[in-house]
Formats: C-alpha cells, structure tokens, sequence
C-alpha cells in the first residue's frame, strides 16, 4: 500500500511539474571560423585598399611632377625660339645700320682726300690774292657752299653712327636674353629628365605593389560586381561625323591611339600630353604652341557642362597660374577625354573627372 502510494506521488510530481527548458546549443566551431573569416577579409580589404590608395597617389604624384617639369620644358622651349627670333631681327636691323654708315663713310673718306690733295688750299689762297672785288665774293661764297656740304656729310655719318651704335646696343641685349632662354631651357630639360628618371625608377616598384594590392582588392571583393563596372567603362568611342574644328581635332586625336607617351615629343611616332593636343588641333588648322601654359589661354575658357568634343581639358593645382598646370588632354564625349599620359603609357582614352582638373579651353571658338 505505501510502495503504491510512494508511485502514485512519484508520477504526480513528474506530470504535474513544468517541462525543463533546454539550454542552446553552444556555436558550432565551423561558424566561429567563418565569422573569423568575414572579418579577416574585411580588415584585409581594408588594409589593401588603404595601402592601394596610397600608391595609386604615389603614382599619380610622381606623374604630375614628372609633367610639370616636362611642360615647363616645352614653355622654356617656346621662350628659347622667341628670343632667337628677337635675336635674328635685332642682327638684321644692325646689319642694315652697318650698311648705311659704310655708305655715309664714303663720301667723308672722299673730303679727307680732297682736303689733303690740297683741293681748299687751290680755293682758300685765291680768296687774298689781289683780284676784284665780284671774284672775291664769288670765292667766298663757293667756301661757304663747299663748306656746308662737308658738314652736311659729316652730319649723315654721325646720324648713322649713332643709330648703328643704339641697334648695337639692342642686339647684344638681344643675345643675352637669347643666351638666358637657352640656359633656361637646358636647365627645365635637365629637371625633365630627372623628373622621367625619378617616375620610371620608382614606377616600376610602386606599379609592381600597386597591382599585388589590387588583386588582393579584387579577391576580397565581389567579382560579379567588379565585372559589371569593368564592362561598364568599356565601350569604344565612335568618331564625329561632324564638320566643326573640334570634331576634326578630336577624331585625328582618336587615331593616334597606342602610340607611347615621350616627353617633348610631337609626333608622328610618339606625343606628350600637350605634343597630342597640339597636332590634333593642327590638322584642324589651328596653330597652338606645345605648352600647355599658352594652350591654356588659346582661347576662351569653357564650363565643364558646355563641353564640346576637341575642347582642351587643363590638370593642375591652380587654374591662374599656368605653371602648375602639368597636363593636357582633348574631349571627344561621353565624359571622356583622350590623352598622352606618362612616361611608360600610350595614348589613350579616360575619364575626364580627376582630382586635379582646373577647367577646359575652346581654341579660337566662341562658347555656347
């Protein structure tokens, strides 16, 4: 009786007490692993985009210094050719001065040997010999005559003279500003190319580290998504059919393709940045210098948003003061520019939106 009444509680207290709650499952060590994975390739992508960024700007600071000593090349260069046409025309105009006095000398030489072959003496004694008095006046006013016109000779000599000397004057200025421009132009060629020297020297180990931390950029992030933006920015551009300056500028640009980038090169093998744009806006039949200083001011400047294809895209630090500028490129649509870029790359088509874009020129054109 007790022993049934002991197991009649027992399984009271067991159907009547609350169900016991089971405690989770503690994770699994295959999915801590994984969270330890997601964030190990998130810092990653983090550390290799940091350190992308980092050479990319390298890079890009390499090629602006290496393109403003370049351009200030080209502009000493433009410098050096204007002087030496100062020069020739100072030389020419001292040349024709020389000239002149040769020819007022001449008749000078010819009163110094009439003079010493005793031509006033057989006029001068007659004048007190005891003729009349109308031959004595006839005399004296054939001295006075004669007189006059040595001085009138001497005069022309001493006005050539004087003008020779004041041309002389000129053109050795000349010269010097010549020779000043010429030392000026070695000395930017001399920075160019230690500028070139110094890009591709540390080119080749930033580019080299640059594209390690891109592949690890790209492994770590989603390949269907950066295969999509790939084919996005691919597409070709199509030439103009259009008859204006610019679409002729741009479409002979277009055509240069490939072709490597050499500084102060302009064609037809090889361009630098403002070597390109120069001969493409030639076959348009516009002069421009090669230099972007004068190409920057070759025309009226254009807002970005009135961009039309052969217009000149500027890259510098300061849009008012040309020499910061260190890079020219031409618009040929759809927000992109073809362009020379660096030493070590060839001619080709980018975007025009960069960091250090100041503006963009029309050459000769009106804007609107």
């Amino acid at each position: 009786m007790h022993v049934r009444a002991g197991i009649l509680l027992a399984c009271l207290a067991v159907t009547l007490s609350p169900p016991a709650r089971a405690e989770p499952a503690p994770p699994s060590r295959d999915i801590a692993r994984a969270r330890q994975d997601v964030r190990a390739r998130t810092q990653e992508l983090a550390r290799a985009g940091v350190a992308l960024a980092e050479a990319q700007a390298r890079l890009e600071e390499l090629a602006a210094e290496a393109g403003r000593r370049v351009e200030a090349y080209n502009g000493e260069l433009v410098r050096l050719r204007r002087a030496q046409e100062a020069h020739d025309q100072a030389l020419a105009r001292l040349a024709s001065a020389d000239a002149e006095v040769e020819r007022a000398r001449q008749p000078v030489a010819a009163l110094a040997a009439q003079a010493y072959g005793g031509m006033w003496r057989s006029h001068a004694f007659p004048v007190m010999d005891g003729g009349d008095h109308d031959g004595y006046l006839h005399r004296v006013g054939t001295l006075r005559q004669l007189g006059g016109e040595r001085a009138a000779v001497l005069s022309r000599m001493r006005d050539a003279q004087t003008v020779a000397a004041i041309l002389r004057t000129q053109a050795a200025r000349a010269h010097a500003a010549r020779q000043a421009a010429a030392d000026a132009a070695a000395q930017a060629k001399a920075d160019a190319q230690k500028a070139v020297a110094r890009q591709r020297r540390e080119t080749r180990t930033l580019t080299a580290e640059r594209d390690t931390l891109q592949r690890r950029v790209d492994t770590a992030r989603d390949r269907a998504d950066l295969l999509a933006r790939k084919r996005a920015g691919r597409f070709r551009i199509p030439l103009s059919r259009g008859s204006g300056l610019g679409d002729r500028a741009a479409n002979w640009a277009l055509t240069q393709l490939g072709k490597p980038y050499l500084w102060a090169a302009a064609g037809p093998g090889s361009y630098d940045c403002s070597g390109l744009t120069m001969r493409a806006w030639e076959r348009a039949g516009v002069r421009l210098d090669h230099w972007t200083g004068t190409q920057w001011t070759s025309g009226p400047h254009v807002p970005l948003h009135l961009l039309r294809r052969g217009d000149l895209l500027f890259f510098g630090h300061d849009r008012n003061d040309p020499r910061t500028i260190h890079h020219v490129g031409m618009y040929v649509g759809r927000g992109l520019m073809v362009h020379a870029p660096q030493t070590g790359d060839v001619v080709r088509v980018a975007p025009i939106w960069r960091r250090d874009l100041v503006g963009a020129t029309r050459p000769l054109q009106r804007v609107g």
